[in-house]
């Protein structure tokens, strides 16, 4: 199984099994990330490039991998998503290099299944 396939159905099986749990603070704390990347004074593409710098900085590929499927989806360029990645290493500094090393393959395999 490809990596960008087994990261979105692990994500989409495990979401389901924590909403069917019908806890009311994870359901709206869902809804709210869902509807924060929607368009507003801010279009959707600069919101998940702001996704993305800030998943590099904390460190969390699994975030990472989300907001760089979407940015595939959506369209952003592989110059745009380097010009992120740039700014997450200024911004959280060597610490990022190998989240950085993740991304790019995560990238290249987004690519190859296009």
């Amino acid at each position: 199984m490809s990596k960008v396939k087994e990261f979105n159905e692990y994500r989409k099986s495990m979401n389901e099994k924590i909403l069917a749990q019908d806890n009311k603070v994870l359901k709206r704390f869902f809804n709210l990330d869902t509807n924060a990347y929607q368009d507003g004074a801010l279009p959707v593409k600069t919101k998940e490039l702001l996704g993305l710098v800030a998943s590099m900085v904390l460190r969390c590929d699994d975030c990472i991998a989300y907001h760089l499927g979407t940015c595939h989806e959506i369209g952003v360029t592989k110059e745009e998503v380097f010009e992120v990645f740039a700014i997450a290493n200024l911004v959280g500094g060597s610490i990022c290099i190998p989240h950085t090393r993740r991304a790019v393959e995560y990238w290249e395999s987004l690519d190859a299944e296009a």
